[in-house]
């Protein structure tokens, strides 16, 4: 009976004598607390709670850039910082500018308090007295959620960087980095075509299907142990200097090279601890088909429409905002529903050393309707 009881008073939940510890976590990641994926930060903390807590391991994030190309370059430069911070490697592909220039001018991040105090007001645009009045009388948005868009407390999962300043050089090249530039690489070998597309598309998807495979990041081999992520950042794919003409006619030669490139893509990120962002100009796209599909291989997809050269440059109702930003596409991770913001309403605003993202556009514009209505 001694025995009977003792027997009764284990579980199958005590943990074995023999059992080592637990692993430790990826630096600079974090488990969602909804799905149990595994997130990273994109850099900017207010897109963050716009994605619904991060950028999935695994996943790829599509920014559709704005007319100009200003504000989108931002945010890629912003997913960079944040790996090299965080210690991640970096493979960055441009057939625009080279990518040691595009590192060389990454924003210094913001990492104590003596750096914090330097924004100044610019981050405290969220608790502004316009915003406060106006959750008052728009009764639709009193449970929106407050955007993270100042560095009031310092936290090991997304950092803050002052776009006045730049990363200094030993912080960049601390970290592994791995370039791509498409007119370097096809002096090597132009006419290299496989999958079925480009010359382009082909050769940095061997290049980033190598780095994957010899870096220790494919997550299908049991026989390696990862202990980083990789970050791969994309800029302005799609465009002619990338070999494509998707952007220069409604009825292009190779109207499926951009589409293919995006679904082998997909399954080498899957099976890697990896996360992509890539930069579209899907404004020049002039088969909105194309686009369509392009968004479909997507797993997040946003859009930044820029004021600049639009009659809302000038429009007294956005005077506090520099463009709009269009969540397109979330992700459905381990649900039947997307974990996104509530926030429906986006802007963004640049200030001297500060971007951010929020969520009260459309508020502060009811509040002025309101007001005007009622004066009469």
């Amino acid at each position: 009976m001694a025995a009977a009881g003792g027997e009764r008073g284990r579980t199958s939940f005590q943990r074995r004598p023999g059992a080592g510890p637990r692993p430790s976590a990826l630096p600079g990641t974090r488990p969602s607390l909804r799905h149990g994926q595994l997130l990273l930060s994109s850099g900017l903390p207010s897109l963050d709670c716009v994605l619904g807590g991060g950028i999935a391991v695994g996943t790829l994030l599509l920014i559709e850039e704005d007319k100009y190309g200003l504000y989108s370059n931002l945010l890629f430069k912003y997913f960079l910082t944040e790996g090299i911070v965080c210690g991640h490697d970096l493979f960055v592909a441009s057939a625009k500018e080279h990518p040691d220039n595009i590192l060389k001018e990454l924003p210094a991040p913001l990492l104590d308090d003596t750096y914090r105090k330097e924004l100044g007001d610019e981050a405290a645009v969220v608790n502004s007295e316009d915003f406060q009045d106006s959750m008052k009388i728009a009764w639709r948005y009193q449970n929106l959620p407050k955007m993270e868009t100042s560095p009031t407390t310092y936290t090991k999962f997304g950092h803050y960087y002052d776009i006045s300043k730049k990363m200094p050089p030993e912080l960049c090249q601390s970290v592994k980095r791995h370039s791509f530039y498409l007119h370097e690489e096809l002096s090597f070998e132009p006419k290299m075509k496989a999958w079925n597309m480009n010359s382009g598309y082909a050769r940095l998807l061997q290049s980033i299907q190598r780095i994957i495979s010899q870096e220790g990041f494919d997550g299908s081999d049991p026989q390696k142990k990862q202990r980083n992520v990789l970050r791969i950042g994309i800029q302005s794919l799609g465009s002619i200097l990338w070999g494509d003409d998707v952007c220069c006619s409604d009825t292009p030669e190779d109207p499926h090279s951009l589409t293919k490139f995006l679904y082998v893509l997909r399954g080498l990120l899957r099976k890697s601890l990896s996360a992509c962002i890539i930069t579209v100009p899907s404004h020049l796209v002039q088969n909105k088909a194309i686009m369509e599909r392009v968004t479909n291989l997507s797993d997040m997809v946003v859009g930044l429409e820029s004021f600049i050269g639009s009659e809302r440059e000038t429009n007294p109702l956005y005077k506090d905002y520099h463009g709009l930003v269009h969540v397109r596409q979330i992700p459905r991770l381990n649900s039947l529903i997307c974990d996104v913001s509530d926030t429906k309403d986006l802007a963004f605003r640049l200030k001297r050393k500060l971007f951010t993202i929020e969520g009260h556009l459309e508020s502060s514009t009811l509040l002025s309707t309101i007001k005007v209505i009622f004066s009469f």
